[in-house]
């Protein structure tokens, strides 16, 4: 697999029928590993191990319902409180993050209320935060930390 802008992690892998498969920490099981699911493995332990995000607040590949259409979001964190802090959208390094990109997070945000929006290709990582007061985001070099 093609090398990532995010540090260097130790992953679990299996091959089973002629497919790999990356072990996923939160979802506990292997998947069957995409250029998707590289940039996905390397986001999350990037958010555990130097964001410092608790695995327990961490959901992966969930579906929710947008405008009656059913979505698939990547990665959600959570507060302690069950308010959605963080919306992760991952693509393969191949994607160009664009304004599509941008507009399909926003759509997923409309149902989710997030604080931050994160979209990565793995090459490129591009992070904001929502002011629902001003209806205004702010582009950002990182996510906080977890507090």
């Amino acid at each position: 697999m093609q090398k990532l802008c995010f540090p260097e992690y130790q992953f679990r892998f299996k091959s089973s029928e002629n497919k790999i498969s990356i072990f996923d920490r939160i979802r506990k099981k292997f998947i069957v590993l995409t250029p998707e699911e590289w940039v996905r493995q390397h986001t999350i332990h990037y958010l555990i191990d130097h964001k410092k995000y608790p695995e327990s607040l961490i959901n992966v590949e969930k579906v929710i319902k947008v405008n009656d259409l059913t979505k698939r979001y990547d990665i959600i964190i959570f507060h302690p409180n069950g308010k959605i802090n963080l919306i992760v959208e991952c693509k393969a390094p191949q994607i160009t993050i664009n304004q599509e990109t941008f507009d399909q997070i926003a759509r997923y945000n409309l149902a989710l209320d997030a604080d931050y929006l994160m979209i990565t290709n793995g090459l490129e990582h591009f992070y904001c935060n929502l002011d629902y007061k001003k209806e205004c985001y702010t582009f950002l070099r990182d996510i906080p930390d977890y507090k």
